[in-house]
C-alpha cells in the first residue's frame, strides 16, 4: 500500500474500508465483537454497512474523477498475515489522479466456509415499477441478534455479500504470502503485549482468508473479469479465447517472497498490467508528507503497521540469514521489514517444520504453536495454487 501512497499526485489511497462492515457494523460477518456492543460502539464504525462503505467509496471517486475517465477502479487483494486479501480500487479524479483502494478479500465473504447472499443493504427488494427497498439484519421487535446469517438471496456462485454488477466496477489484482510467514505474523497480533494495542484478544484462524481469497479469485476468473492472460506470464492463459470470447483484465498476482527479492521488477510488471506509470521512487518514503499520509491511513489498525510506519522505503532483501524476528500484519510493512535484513551473500535459510515448530513453542507456548502450525497446513494448498499465477520478472 505505502509504494502507491507516495504517489500524491496520481493516485487517491484509501486503506481497508471493508473491516468496518465486516467487524462492527449492522451487516457484520465476524462474530470478533459479537458480543462486544462497546467495542462496536467505540470503533465509529457501528452505523457502516457496505452500503455505506461503498458509497464512500464513490464519493471520493467523484472527488478525484476527470475525463476522460480511466478503465475499472483497481481492487488490490492481499492474502496475507491477516490475510487480509486486499482489494484496491482507482478511478480517475477531478485533478486526474487514480482511485487506489486496498482491502482485504475475506472482509467480503461470510467466514469458516458459510453460504453467502447478498448484503441487506445492497439487497434490493422491488416494490413495483421504478421502487426498491433496501433493508439490514440484526433488528427484530426491539430485540438485537446476530445480524449474520442474511435473510437475503444469493447470487449463483458468488462466494461474496457484494453483487456481481458492483464487483465487476473494481479491477482486482491481488498480494499472496507464505502461511509459514504470515501466520505466526497475525497470530503474534492477537496474543499478549500486543493485543492490547490491536484490540484483537484472541486468535481466529478463519482471519487467515486463503480459502476465501481463492474463492473469490476463482470466481472472478469463472465469469471472465479477470483472465484469462496472465500479468508477468507471456503467453500464458487459463482458457482457450479463440471463439471470441470476452477477455476480463489480467490476473495480476504478487507473492510476497518475489516482491522481495526484486521490488522494483515486480513494482515495474505490477504497474504495468494496471495501467499505473511505474517510477523508482515509488519504492521510498522519506518525506514528512509520506510519513504524516501514512500515519492518518493506518491509525485505524493500531499495531498492525508499525513496522511500515518506522520504516522509509523498500529495497530488494538480496539474501537474509533469517526471517526478521518481528512480523507485522500489513502486507508491505512485512515486506520492507525483511527487506531491511540483510547479510553478507548468505542464501535464505529455510527452516525445517521442526525448527519453525521449535520456535513457535519457544515463542507462544505449546498451545501456540500448536494452532500456528495447524492454521499455516490448513491454508498452503490454497496458498500454493494461487502462487501459480504469480508475476514472473
Amino acid at each position: 500500500m505505502k509504494v502507491f501512497m507516495t504517489q500524491h499526485d496520481t493516485l487517491q489511497c484509501v486503506h481497508e474500508p471493508f473491516g468496518d462492515a465486516f467487524y462492527y457494523g449492522p451487516e457484520r460477518l465476524s462474530s470478533r465483537y459479537e458480543n462486544d456492543p462497546e467495542a462496536r460502539e467505540a470503533s465509529g464504525f457501528s452505523q457502516s454497512t457496505y452500503q455505506t462503505i461503498l458509497d464512500r467509496i464513490e464519493k471520493e471517486a467523484t472527488e478525484v474523477r476527470s475525463t476522460p475517465p480511466s478503465p475499472t477502479p483497481l481492487i488490490f487483494t492481499s492474502v496475507e498475515a491477516v490475510l487480509r486479501s486486499a482489494c484496491s480500487q482507482t478511478v480517475q479524479p477531478a485533478s486526474g489522479k487514480r482511485l487506489f483502494i486496498k482491502d482485504i478479500t475475506h472482509y467480503l465473504v461470510p467466514p469458516d466456509g458459510n453460504p453467502s447472499s447478498i448484503a441487506p443493504s445492497l439487497n434490493r427488494l422491488k416494490r413495483g415499477v421504478g421502487t426498491s427497498e433496501a433493508r439490514t439484519n440484526g433488528a427484530t421487535n426491539g430485540t438485537t441478534k446476530a445480524p449474520y446469517p442474511y435473510h437475503t438471496d444469493a447470487e449463483p456462485n458468488n462466494p461474496t455479500v457484494i453483487p456481481r454488477d458492483i464487483l465487476e466496477k473494481f479491477h482486482f489484482t491481488f498480494l499472496i504470502r507464505n502461511p509459514r510467514s504470515s501466520i505466526p505474523s497475525y497470530y503474534r497480533c492477537t496474543v499478549p503485549p500486543l493485543d492490547k494495542v490491536t484490540g484483537f484478544y484472541n486468535f481466529m484462524p478463519s482471519e487467515a482468508g486463503y480459502n476465501e481469497l481463492r474463492r473469490v479469485f476463482d470466481y472472478l476468473r469463472s465469469i471472465r473479469h479477470i483472465g484469462p492472460a496472465n500479468a508477468g506470464q507471456a503467453g500464458k492463459t487459463e482458457h482457450s479465447d479463440s471463439n471470441g470470447v470476452t477477455q476480463g483484465v489480467e490476473v495480476c498476482v504478487v507473492d510476497a517472497d518475489d516482491l522481495l527479492d526484486d521490488p522494483a521488477g515486480i513494482i515495474q510488471a505490477y504497474c504495468k498490467s494496471v495501467g499505473i506509470q511505474y517510477h523508482p521512487d515509488m519504492l521510498k518514503w522519506d518525506t514528512e508528507a509520506d510519513q504524516r499520509q501514512a500515519r492518518d491511513a493506518f491509525e485505524k489498525w493500531k499495531g498492525f503497521h508499525e513496522d511500515v510506519l518506522h520504516s522509509s522505503g523498500l529495497r530488494r532483501r538480496g539474501h537474509v540469514s533469517t526471517l526478521p524476528r518481528k512480523y507485522t500484519n500489513s502486507s508491505l510493512c512485512v515486506f520492507v521489514n525483511i527487506g531491511t535484513d540483510v547479510s553478507n551473500g548468505k542464501k535464505k535459510k529455510v527452516k525445517s517444520i521442526e525448527d519453525e515448530n521449535a520456535e513457535w513453542r519457544e515463542k507462544y507456548g505449546e498451545d501456540g504453536a500448536k494452532i500456528i502450525r495447524e492454521t499455516v497446513d490448513a491454508n498452503m494448498g490454497d496458498y500454493e495454487y494461487l502462487k501459480q499465477f504469480a508475476i514472473k520478472v
